[in-house]
């Protein structure tokens, strides 16, 4: 059975990611990409669908759970130790960045104290658990072989195979260390070189370290934005520069419930808020990929914008169920692909303006391809700015006037002024900024509710939404501003939960609501920062710093959030990582260390 979704550490290779348990067992690993069928995919199902779990041998009792575990300094290299009865083992797991390498999963094996009994179980099964491969041996090699995919196993240990699982039953001595590798080769090729375990984790190790020591923040917070980085580091698509929402899919929303979707794809919203958090912490490589990956994703055809592209730029990301799968702690459906991609949402065109006016600003050479795209992504809004939309949720119900949507197309052609008024490019200066003034004023006409003194989530609407704290942070209207003050007291007042932490908008119990969706959800985490980020805005800075480092303590052991928190069960709930998670908490980091509200 799986773990707890927070009880799974990430290690990953910038080109797909694995979760590892408390109790050994890798439970997911997608191979070769983020978006590739799972070799692992006992996280959404039992151990029938696939699983490696490295650990003390435990006979006929469950798997005894690491007694601590932590990265290996700023890495995402993990160390997870057990004290035994025999004495005490620690297992290293990483994957090496490979560039144009094999994919690999390495697990290391030392004896520490006393000798120690181990036992490695490693069951394949390739399309997300449906397919049992070929196992053969190949030399001193073990082969898993399915159709177009094959996993290779290298290790000096003996290996059998029982139950269509191969086996390792070995015991390790004091600075004994035992190492385990599995590769990915598409099968019609020679087998992949032979791993080299030492020299990948020192090679790794480097990698880190070098890239750490480019963060330039250095406040009070640093750990906790130091590992939000290598988080958001690891769920970039290294040869293209694609960042993913998620490294999963159907991670539920609510235990048990229906909301459960993929999210190994790169959202145009989330790539553009994780790009501003890296350049202003000192990422600029990062920075320059994205534009790239986003002028080659859009190929300068706004009218055809999607919300959501596949890693290399795919457009195709049709989504189906996978019946066979009993969902994580029995969510279902298990579902592949979004067919959220098709949806019409006005506001990323604001975050990806934002985006590029940010790497403007804060020096990135400068790209006229990426200036004429902004441009044409104004041109396009013009004529569609005042249209219903799906909004920044994604609803599946009627399409509406969703006020963030509004205010991000305000944002949209008000950095685009800014970029004419600039001379970096010419452009309908005068009709740009009455088409702007026109945004504002519509706006704050039809989406402020001027009896309850709030900006409501849509023309017309009494209801709130969380996106309204966007407000003052995309500069729309300042912090002082009555309207924004009373938008931020009316969310905490109505959508807040008992521990204090905030929904995204009101859902309907077992009826499906604005969403169109049955079922509830947890508190959104992104909302919470956005909070904290509000009432530091509008001087209540203690109580922001509170409510921070209240988020921080949501975080698990190893410093990682999902996308939401159930309030109810005291759990996280959702993909996992979630860089929509680590993102706002950067920000909000930074925000506070600049205004000195830290303890």
């Amino acid at each position: 059975m799986a773990g707890r979704i927070e009880d799974y550490a990430l290690i990953g290779d910038m080109q797909t990611a694995a979760l590892v348990g408390r109790d050994g067992s890798a439970d997911w690993l997608c191979l070769p990409r983020f978006d590739s069928h799972a070799v692992f995919a006992g996280l959404l199902g039992t151990e029938e669908h696939g699983f490696w779990r490295m650990g003390p041998a435990h006979g006929e009792e469950e798997p005894p759970r690491a007694t601590r575990r932590r990265y290996k300094g700023d890495s995402l290299i993990l160390e997870s130790e057990w004290d035994t009865e025999r004495g005490t083992v620690r297992v290293t797991d990483f994957m090496p960045p490979r560039g144009h390498d094999a994919p690999q999963l390495v697990r290391i094996v030392e004896g520490v104290r006393g000798r120690v009994p181990m036992r490695s179980v490693l069951r394949m099964r390739f399309s997300f658990g449906w397919v049992v491969p070929w196992v053969h041996r190949v030399e001193d090699r073990t082969a898993a072989v399915s159709g177009p995919d094959s996993v290779w196993l290298d290790t000096t240990a003996e290996t059998y195979g029982e139950n269509l699982t191969t086996y390792s039953d070995f015991t390790v001595s004091p600075g004994e260390r035992v190492a385990f590798t599995i590769s990915w080769q598409p099968s019609h090729k020679s087998p992949p070189p032979r791993p080299e375990p030492e020299a990948s984790l020192e090679a790794t190790e480097e990698f880190w370290r070098e890239w750490v020591g480019h963060c330039t923040y250095h406040g009070p917070y640093r750990e906790a934005v130091i590992r939000s980085l290598i988080t958001l580091k690891g769920l970039t698509y290294g040869p293209t520069g694609g960042i993913v929402a998620a490294p999963t899919t159907s991670l539920p929303e609510e235990i048990g419930g229906s909301r459960n979707w993929d999210y190994r794809f790169t959202w145009l919203r989330d790539a553009a808020i994780t790009l501003s958090s890296l350049l202003r912490t000192g990422y600029r490589d990062e920075a320059k990929a994205w534009r790239e990956w986003l002028l080659r994703a859009v190929a300068g055809d706004p009218q055809n914008l999607q919300i959501m592209y596949g890693i290399a730029g795919e457009r195709e990301l049709g989504e189906t169920e996978l019946d066979w799968l009993p969902g994580y702690e029995g969510s279902t459906p298990v579902r592949i692909g979004n067919g959220a991609a098709g949806q019409l949402q006005l506001d990323v065109y604001g975050e990806v303006t934002e985006a590029l006016h940010l790497a403007h600003m804060t020096g990135i050479a400068r790209n006229d391809h990426a200036n004429l795209l902004q441009l044409k992504l104004i041109a396009y809004l013009e004529d569609h700015w005042d249209e219903p939309d799906e909004g920044i949720w994604e609803v599946r119900g009627p399409r509406r006037h969703f006020v963030h949507s509004k205010v991000m197309a305000w944002v949209a052609v008000d950095r685009t002024v800014k970029l004419i008024e600039s001379g970096e490019v010419d452009g309908p200066l005068e009709r740009w900024r009455e088409l702007r003034d026109e945004i504002h004023r519509t706006v704050c006409e039809q989406g402020y509710d001027k009896e309850r003194n709030t900006f409501t989530q849509s023309y017309g609407s009494k209801e709130l939404d969380a996106s309204l704290l966007l407000i003052p942070q995309m500069g729309f209207l300042p912090p002082d501003d009555k309207r924004v003050i009373g938008t931020i007291e009316a969310i905490q007042r109505e959508l807040s939960t008992e521990d204090g932490l905030i929904l995204r908008y009101p859902t309907a119990g077992e009826d499906a609501g604005v969403d169109g969706l049955e079922g509830d959800e947890g508190a959104f985490l992104a909302c919470s920062f956005w909070m904290a980020d509000d009432l530091a805005m509008i001087g209540r800075v203690e109580e922001a710093r509170q409510l921070f480092e209240k988020l921080l303590g949501l975080r698990n052991d190893l410093g990682l959030l999902a996308e939401e928190w159930d309030s109810k069960h005291q759990r996280q709930v959702g993909n996992f990582p979630q860089a929509f998670s680590h993102v706002p908490m950067i920000d909000t980091a930074l925000r506070l260390t600049a205004s000195g509200a830290y303890g």
